[in-house]
């Protein structure tokens, strides 16, 4: 919406009233036609910004009826004031948001990152938390010996370890659906965050990351981080 404009139409149709009233003598029913036909000319605008701003307010704008001038300035005068302390509602009068301290992010993820989000480098910060999740993962299984997508599938998978290729697994009981769809899920979030996440910190820079979206990348690796820290490595017999 341009407010600007919206609150010129209302100052102008106030003064338009105001003078209005101050020329009309007692007892007259109409006052000054010349200003009443101009009165008549904004109200249909001036209802439609006050509809945006209050409906309620909107639906009491009658120049026609008795007082109805007089009425109409009390009404442009509260959108007026709904205007000039609109911003103010939307800061100050929102509900209190949770949010996340970065500092509590796995020390994997942070601790790397820090300081190159103190430098501003965004996406360098969320590359570096990548790369050490990635190496973390590798020693705690001890390979070395593919990429980090390919390793998160075959890490998390459901089938048995087999040699040269141990596993991650959750606690928990194996039968429930609840067990096989946290470790199913574990395993394509792990790698989505390297294809998506990873990758794209890598490779693209043409358009850089606001805060946001860096905050909430690290994020999800800070959760695959606690993921594959609270997993039990499960190896072949």
């Amino acid at each position: 919406m341009d407010r600007d404009w919206m609150r010129q139409q209302l100052e102008e149709f106030l003064d338009l009233a105001t003078r209005y009233d101050a020329n009309r003598r007692p007892g007259d029913y109409i006052g000054d036609p010349n200003l009443y036909a101009q009165l008549h000319r904004a109200e249909p605008t001036v209802r439609q910004i006050l509809r945006l701003l209050d409906p309620a307010i909107a639906d009491k704008i009658d120049i026609d009826q008795m007082a109805g001038v007089a009425m109409a300035r009390n009404e442009v005068q509260r959108g007026l004031g709904i205007l000039a302390d609109r911003d103010e509602w939307a800061t100050r009068l929102v509900p209190d948001a949770p949010t996340l301290a970065a500092d509590r992010f796995h020390p994997w993820v942070w601790e790397p990152a820090a300081p190159l989000w103190a430098a501003e480098a965004r996406q360098d910060a969320v590359l570096a938390a990548a790369r050490t999740v990635n190496r973390r993962l590798q020693q705690k299984l001890n390979r070395h010996d593919i990429g980090e997508t390919d390793l998160c599938l075959q890490t998390f998978d459901l089938k048995e370890p087999v040699a040269g290729k141990p596993r991650l697994r959750f606690q928990g009981d194996r039968n429930t659906p609840t067990w096989r769809a946290r470790q199913e899920g574990a395993k394509y979030l792990a790698a989505g965050v390297f294809l998506a996440i990873r990758n794209v910190a890598a490779h693209e820079d043409e358009v850089p990351w606001t805060e946001q979206e860096a905050l909430e990348h690290l994020a999800t690796l800070s959760v695959l981080a606690r993921w594959i820290e609270e997993c039990a490595v499960e190896s072949a017999a």
